[in-house]
């Protein structure tokens, strides 16, 4: 008989967050496979579970994966979990949910925590409708084509950062997306969970001189919905306000161009006519 695969969700911060179910399955099943094994052993050890484990991450899960199916296929059970939160989210486990599916195996939800959903709840920004953005690239060109195509996005965006790129990609979103209202919410669940409601302007600044800590899920006003084309004055009156935050004219203006409808030129040509008066 073949066994079952459970994805379930695990603590984000506060191991009091954890589902009675959730304990229950991780006892249940014959073995567990964790992004990190000794991340998961802390996990464990709290509530006394005692279950053998395997290490599945991204850089070992095309092998992890054949180990997991067979087993799995020989009629064992097991629990999939990582370091934090729902497990195939951002997380290399989605591709062992369609190893399973391939190979005719059942899969479960176990629901539990994320700081995606956490996040958005409290950010005080719209929740009517929104999209998970998740990390972006380290590679230019796909980071440049994902913010160009969410800079078009009317609704709540919803992206994680690292603490050490976290000033980068705010920069990035401040050229791409204009100042926008973000909450940025830091360390969810933790003893320092703390959310900031402000502009991408307003947090650059603070994060320039204060060194972020902790991991971040940012919560990002979608576009504006107006049914007045945007003016070459109004474009110019973007530009000033990325000059004003420190940024360079050149840079401001190649900035806007990304999403208004006039080239780097044309918002320099206004801005230097405007200035000669």
């Amino acid at each position: 008989m073949i066994g079952k695969l459970y994805i379930v969700g695990t603590p984000i911060g506060n191991l009091d967050d954890i589902t009675l179910r959730g304990i229950n399955t991780l006892k249940s099943v014959d073995f567990i496979c964790a992004e990190d094994t000794r991340v998961t052993a802390k996990l464990l050890n709290n509530f006394d579970i005692k279950k053998p484990m395997i290490s599945y991450h991204e850089h070992n899960a095309a092998q992890a994966g054949k180990t997991i199916v067979n087993r799995i296929l020989e009629g064992e059970s097991c629990a999939a979990v990582t370091d934090a939160g729902m497990p195939c989210i951002s997380d290399p486990g989605e591709e062992l949910v369609k190893q399973c599916y391939e190979n005719g195996i059942e899969v479960c939800a176990v629901p539990g925590p994320t700081a995606a959903m956490s996040a958005v709840a409290i950010s005080g920004l719209s929740t009517k409708r929104f999209s998970f953005e998740g990390f972006l690239s380290t590679s230019n060109k796909s980071r440049r084509e994902h913010l160009e195509s969410a800079s078009k996005l009317e609704h709540t965006l919803i992206f994680y950062e690292a603490p050490h790129k976290l000033v980068y990609t705010l920069e990035d979103m401040l050229k791409y997306f204009g100042d926008r209202k973000i909450s940025l919410c830091r360390e969810m669940t933790k003893l320092h969970e703390e959310v900031i409601r402000t502009t991408l302007s307003k947090a650059l600044e603070y994060y320039k001189g204060v060194a972020p800590k902790g991991e971040f899920v940012l919560i990002l006003e979608g576009a504006k919905n107006t049914d007045e084309p945007l003016t070459l004055e109004g474009a110019v009156s973007e530009v000033k306000k990325l000059t004003d935050n420190g940024m360079r004219l050149a840079e401001a203006c190649k900035a806007v161009a990304q999403w208004a409808p006039f080239s780097k030129s044309e918002l320099y040509a206004k801005l230097l006519e405007e200035q000669n008066g």
